[in-house]
């Protein structure tokens, strides 16, 4: 194992240390004579299913407009210092010191202090049950402003993932509306405001005149379209949105138009079909039909349906080139290739008439998930498709009265907000079919408490074959989600993640040319 003193030192320099010329990422800036301010960004990408940036169950795109944290991840996945100027680990992995920028303003145009800061770590800690941070809050034990500027946070041990979970604790107000209970006007820092905002329509945000990064935002608001019955493509073409997540075969269409770009996040999405682990109806809570339904379905078939030339088969959650990719595992694959006469011979072992039986599965509203439903037939079972909108998906995936799930999930800031989905006490876990395993629990404790990347690696991998062994989830694969963008957009790249706004780009520096 790493020596541990020398890995943390190692750590802390490269996260902190503002002297050496590190801990602070100045964002890309163009030409002054070159960008055009004004003009109001058309932008669609993911929804805003609530006004309370600490209680969204995963549309965190368009929040992040107007809210910002204390890190951020860059394009190439690392963390960043972001409202932090600088941030400090001690040697033994447990107290965490941030140095907060100076002169940030608030919405309201109140300075950022560490007390603000504090004032909202303690919210999430003591009021929001869920969410991605649920686990990390149960571990700090001390929360402290020594100064204006200096926020220290004491854990009770080691937590590996906590920087990068800090980049979705999101600072706002504490002046906000409704922070005693659910904010209904969030007061943040980000280089646009909390506007007008019609759910499931449409939000309006101005811009932030007094925003922290000099000279930014360029432009005078951003307008995110919320809806769920917008032809992406047409609108894109008709110049009513200048950037939108579209299809991969709208992407290649749009493609073509030389007035439209294409381009993708720089982590990737994997699809995957779960069953009902918290109360599985028989007979599918029999392995051997589990492991019939895994060898009907064709993952490069799928694969080439949902992503074209551009998706990964593989059986691992994260894609290849991710740090904790298993090349073994992946390699070990008995679902590479479809073997339906083995499927066949699975299921008459289990003694299952699949002609007998109906299958409850249930879906977002989309193209892909058909492709597992024609599968599936071939063995004969009777497959009742329920597609919902989104909203309707995650009612009923909690109501855990379905069988199977075909979804799709997006980027994520570390690996442990994909692990953590599947941990018993997770937030948001149904579309991996509300997972209850004390012993993969266990182990990916023990994972986000390894300050050694090696032997934390071989921790994640030893919990994620628990999944591959119980078939608590069978991976597809995994693609990039594309953004289509209208040439007139520029200096926009998409991160990492969903996030528009990160420290050393994104949407602030973003403007329309004529």
């Amino acid at each position: 194992m790493t020596n541990h003193v020398s890995l943390m030192n190692r750590r802390r320099v490269l996260a902190g240390g503002a002297a050496l010329g590190i801990a602070t990422v100045l964002p890309w800036r163009a030409d002054a004579s070159e960008v055009r301010r004004g003009g109001v960004l058309k932008y669609a990408t993911l929804g805003l299913d609530t006004a309370d940036p600490h209680r969204h169950t995963g549309s965190i795109a368009v929040q992040q407009l107007y809210v910002e944290a204390l890190t951020s991840i860059g394009p190439d996945g690392n963390v960043e210092p972001f409202l932090a100027e600088s941030f400090d680990l001690s040697e033994d992995g447990k107290i965490y010191t941030f140095r907060l920028r100076e002169g940030v303003k608030f919405h309201n145009d109140e300075v950022l202090t560490a007390s603000d800061v504090v004032a909202n770590i303690e919210r999430v800690k003591s009021k929001v049950s869920g969410g991605w941070l649920a686990s990390a809050m149960k571990l700090v034990d001390a929360i402290n402003a020594p100064d204006a500027r200096t926020v220290v946070l004491a854990l009770k041990e080691p937590y590996s993932p906590l920087l990068n979970l800090m980049s979705e604790l999101w600072i706002l107000s504490p002046k906000s509306e409704g922070w005693a209970d659910t904010i209904r006007t969030p007061i943040g820092t980000g280089p646009f405001r909390f506007g007008e905002w019609q759910p499931r329509v449409k939000l309006v945000a101005p811009a932030h005149k007094a925003y922290w990064r000099e000279g930014m935002p360029y432009l005078e608001a951003v307008e995110a379209d919320l809806r769920d019955d917008v032809d992406m493509a047409l609108a894109l073409r008709a110049g009513d949105l200048h950037v939108a997540k579209v299809s991969r075969e709208v992407a290649a269409q749009l493609g073509r138009s030389t007035d439209i770009a294409v381009t993708s996040l720089k982590d990737s999405s994997w699809f995957f079909v779960s069953f009902n682990n918290r109360s599985p109806r028989p007979p599918f809570n029999d392995l051997r039909v589990r492991q019939a339904i895994a060898y009907a379905v064709d993952k490069t078939a799928f694969m080439r349906f949902a992503a074209g030339g551009t998706g990964v088969v593989t059986n691992q959650m994260i894609a290849p080139g991710n740090i904790y990719f298993d090349k073994a595992q992946h390699d070990a694959d008995p679902h590479a290739k479809p073997d339906l006469e083995k499927a066949k011979r699975l299921l008459a072992d289990a003694g299952v008439k699949p002609a007998e039986t109906r299958l409850e599965l249930v879906s977002w509203q989309e193209n892909y998930p058909q492709v597992v439903v024609q599968m599936i037939r071939r063995l004969g079972f009777q497959v009742n498709h329920v597609a919902l909108d989104d909203l309707g998906a995650q009612k009923r995936l909690g109501q855990y009265d379905w069988d199977l799930a075909v979804m799709s999930s997006g980027p994520r800031a570390d690996v442990f907000l994909r692990y953590v989905r599947l941990m018993s006490d997770g937030p948001n876990p149904v579309l991996w079919g509300g997972v209850q395993d004390p012993e993969f629990d266990k182990l990916v404790r023990a994972a986000v408490a390894e300050p050694d990347l090696p032997d934390r690696k071989a921790l994640y991998t030893k919990a994620w074959q628990r999944v591959l062994d119980n078939y608590y989830t069978v991976v597809l694969g995994h693609a990039s989600d594309t953004i289509a963008l209208r040439r007139q957009v520029k200096g926009y790249e998409p991160g990492f993640t969903w996030s528009p706004n990160w420290a050393s780009g994104g949407i602030a520096q973003t403007w329309l040319s004529a």
